[in-house]
């Protein structure tokens, strides 16, 4: 049994993928506790592996698959990666690296949250396709780049709910772009269009 916040269809709002449309299977409980999460911890239903396939099917002419969460790696098992793919689904996985996934996931971005945390669990995820740092002025997003040598890097403003602060920190994240172009400027888009 899987413990689940919400699935709903969208498009994916930020890094790598942004724009592409995704069904979204956010999954309950996280190991940190980010002050600007935007997930209710507590909150979720027990679904099995047929449950989610079958909530998921009514978007069925969409193939890609988001898994996310709070943290999915404290969840997502290798039989529900066999699972989304006999279904011909492209599995995508949104963590914080501090717990290894299971293998066979097509996409895994590493989005590290120990700077906004008082645990500090070191990156234990060893497949990584996107390095998403959620930048608030302070971080050195290079001290991440040594995780993979061939990850997307994206830069994100870390959106703490405030407006003045957002507008400063996604003007320092362009300098910083524009100062590094191997990175690459990520926005929530979602919230932008007003989009789940």
């Amino acid at each position: 049994m899987y413990r689940v916040n919400e699935i709903f269809y969208s498009l994916q709002g930020e890094g790598r993928h942004t724009g592409r449309p995704a069904v979204f299977v956010r999954f309950s409980g996280c190991n940190l506790q980010c002050p600007f999460c935007d997930t209710q911890h507590d909150d979720g239903r027990a679904m099995t592996a047929t449950d989610i396939l079958s909530h998921i099917g009514q978007w069925s002419h969409c193939r890609f698959v988001v898994l996310t969460g709070g943290e999915p790696s404290l969840q997502v098992d290798k039989d529900l990666v066999n699972a989304l793919h006999d279904e011909g689904y492209f599995i995508a996985v949104e963590t914080n690296g501090t717990r290894q996934l299971p293998d066979g996931i097509d996409w895994v971005t590493l989005s590290p949250k120990n700077q906004f945390t008082k645990t500090n669990l070191p990156i234990v995820q060893t497949k990584i396709d996107e390095i998403k740092v959620v930048f608030d002025g302070k971080c050195n997003p290079e001290e991440y780049t040594s995780l993979s040598t061939d990850a997307y890097l994206s830069l994100q403003p870390c959106d703490n709910g405030n407006a003045d602060s957002l507008r400063a920190i996604t003007q320092q994240c362009v300098d910083y772009v524009l100062a590094h172009p191997h990175w690459n400027l990520s926005l929530q888009t979602h919230k932008m269009l007003g989009i789940e």
